[in-house]
This record gives structure tokens, C-alpha cells and sequence, in this order.
């Protein structure tokens, strides 16, 4: 009883998350001879499920669970916005000027680390750069 309260009481591990460094194949296994799920983009962020020597079980933004070359990974830190509009903002906070807006499934690089108030530094690949609320991001 002692154990289980013990392992109840840890605390829960923080999401990890990866993005592709270039377009990579995803497989239903990790082997190069397992079949083949889909093609990640470049610069597409993944949800580290198991990390191994050569490979890495991840989950994409839809839910779906695959492996990737360890080796695929780790390019520049990115966020895909999950709803329906983003409005990044030149500040961070709500009341800001917006920078630009940016439809669902728009990649952002991450350029900073989370603000206290939950905002995330983003840049588009256009170069505009500004601030959205990290809840409206998956990746993060």
C-alpha cells in the first residue's frame, strides 16, 4: 500500500516535444523495413513517446503514433497552432496589437521560452515575428 502511495504521489513527467530537422518517413515500427505511416514535413513538432539509441516513438498533432529515425529529428523548436485562427501579438498580452494572423496548422518557430503568463515567442517563416497565447499552440 505504502509503494502505491508512493508512486501516486510522484510527480507527473512534463510532454516532450521534438520537431523534424528535415521531411522524414514515419513507420508503424522501428525499422526502415516496417511499413510506412506518412512523410513528417520539415520542421513538424512530435510528442516524444519512447526515445531509443536510433529511434523515436512519437504522436502527431492528430493523435496518430509512429516511429522516426532518431536522427530525423531535432531541428529548430516549432508549434503548429490548433485553432482556427491564431492572432499573434506584438506583446504579450491580450489586449496588444495583432502582428499577423495564422490559420490552423500554420508552423511557428518557437524563438524563446514560455512567458509566466502563458505567452510563447513565435516567428512565421515569412519573418514576421510576435507572441501567441501558448494554449492555442500544440508542440509546445
Amino acid at each position: 500500500m505504502a509503494g502505491l502511495l508512493v508512486a501516486l504521489s510522484a510527480p507527473a513527467s512534463a510532454l516532450e516535444y521534438r520537431s523534424t530537422s528535415r521531411p522524414a518517413l514515419l513507420y508503424d515500427a522501428p525499422s526502415t523495413a516496417a511499413g510506412k505511416v506518412a512523410i513528417a514535413g520539415s520542421g513538424l513538432p512530435l510528442e516524444v513517446i519512447v526515445d531509443t539509441d536510433t529511434w523515436v516513438k512519437v504522436r502527431d498533432h492528430s493523435g496518430r503514433l509512429a516511429w522516426v529515425e532518431k536522427a530525423a529529428l531535432g531541428g529548430a523548436r516549432s508549434v503548429m497552432v490548433k485553432v482556427e485562427v491564431g492572432l499573434v501579438r506584438q506583446q504579450p498580452r491580450p489586449d496588444a496589437e495583432i502582428a499577423f494572423r495564422a490559420a490552423q496548422g500554420v508552423l511557428l518557430d518557437v524563438t524563446g521560452a514560455i512567458d509566466p503568463f502563458g505567452w510563447l515567442p513565435v516567428k512565421h517563416a515569412n519573418g514576421q515575428t510576435g507572441w501567441l497565447p501558448a494554449h492555442e499552440a500544440w508542440g509546445r
